[in-house]
């Protein structure tokens, strides 16, 4: 891309807002920012007021990268404005789940796969902020030793779910507070009212070991997104990958333990080494220090800790990772496409 662009977010929910602050932090170059929803309206993000256009496919006219934040599925803004904006000369990069899988869509996360963006058709899809932080923490050790196999369990903050989903943990944290407030803790109420909408139980002082409906296997939807995502980015499907997800009462910042063997014979030291020449991460080198999800709130990295082999398996090992969901996990990885963009 040889000019400076027109940008526009599409959707200001917690990935739009986080959109807009990312390309301001960055001093992403743009002629012009514009936000579209589905109502017209201004809104404040960190004191300053944006107007928000009510979206028309008419207001991709003169768009040269959209950047969709919005929600997903066949009435989702992506699957019923993309087209649009591509047809009116725009590079699309779409947060949602809708067309990450197609083969002539590019799954990008910059650290790791950059060059593919330069095979995109109009659209480029962004990842789940499962799979990015994985493959960000991983893609040094594919590259250098090839991944024969991952098991992952992830801890995930509600900010995952959305607005309302971080909005339900407060409400119900607060009610349950607030019902056994002087009481012994061994009569807290364990039935706070919860949005089944939202999560399958009450989420306060729980966890939830579903995040989406269940599919193949019995695995969960995010579960098998971490799975097939994951090949496709690392254009390897021999690994052998397997989840489970978990959601935890955390606002922000999700948090995994990753098991991996690798196909070539590697020591903790080369495990180590990779690490700290991975782009993109922050290494604990002692085996013993760990990033927590409030540290990584409001960060750009991946943070990994707890590095430590399998003593039982060769070639195998255990790691700790942390990365605030709603930037590297959906915003910042999609305005990095978009930096890419503007140089490849």
């Amino acid at each position: 891309m040889n000019k400076i662009p027109n940008v526009v977010v599409v959707g200001i929910g917690a990935v739009g807002v986080e959109m807009i602050r990312c390309l301001k932090q960055r001093k992403f170059p743009f002629a012009k920012l514009s936000i579209f929803a589905r109502t017209a309206r201004d809104t404040d993000i960190d004191g300053d007021t944006y107007s928000i256009q009510a979206i028309d496919p008419k207001g991709f006219e003169g768009i040269d990268i959209a950047l969709f934040a919005g929600t997903e599925g066949e009435k989702g803004a992506a699957v019923t404005y993309a087209d649009e904006a591509i047809k009116r000369g725009a590079v699309v990069i779409d947060n949602g789940a809708d067309f990450r899988l197609k083969d002539e869509v590019p799954l990008v996360v910059p650290e790791v796969n950059k060059e593919s963006i330069r095979g995109h058709k109009g659209l480029i899809a962004n990842p789940n902020c499962t799979t990015i932080q994985m493959v960000v923490a991983l893609a040094q050790i594919q590259k250098r030793f090839k991944l024969e196999q991952i098991i992952l369990t992830s801890f995930q903050a509600t900010s995952g779910a959305g607005k309302k989903a971080s909005q339900r943990l407060w409400d119900e944290t607060s009610e349950i507070a607030e019902a056994n407030r002087g009481k012994n803790l061994d009569a807290l109420d364990k039935n706070a009212s919860g949005d089944s909408d939202i999560f399958a139980g009450q989420i306060a002082f729980n966890v939830i070991p579903k995040i989406g409906g269940f599919s193949r296997d019995n695995y969960t939807s995010e579960e098998l997104k971490t799975v097939d995502e994951t090949h496709k980015i690392f254009a390897d499907p021999s690994i052998k990958i397997t989840s489970t997800c978990v959601r935890v009462p955390v606002f922000t910042s999700h948090c995994e333990a990753v098991y991996f063997k690798t196909k070539k014979d590697a020591s903790l030291e080369d495990i180590s080494r990779a690490l700290k020449e991975s782009e993109g991460v922050v290494f604990y080198e002692d085996s013993q220090s760990f990033a927590l999800p409030l540290e990584a709130e409001g960060k750009d990295e991946v943070f990994v800790g707890r590095l430590r082999r399998d003593s039982f398996n060769k070639s195998s090992f255990w790691l700790w990772c942390v990365s605030d969901n709603l930037r590297k996990g959906a915003a910042l990885n999609a305005v990095q496409i978009a930096e890419n963009l503007l140089v490849l």
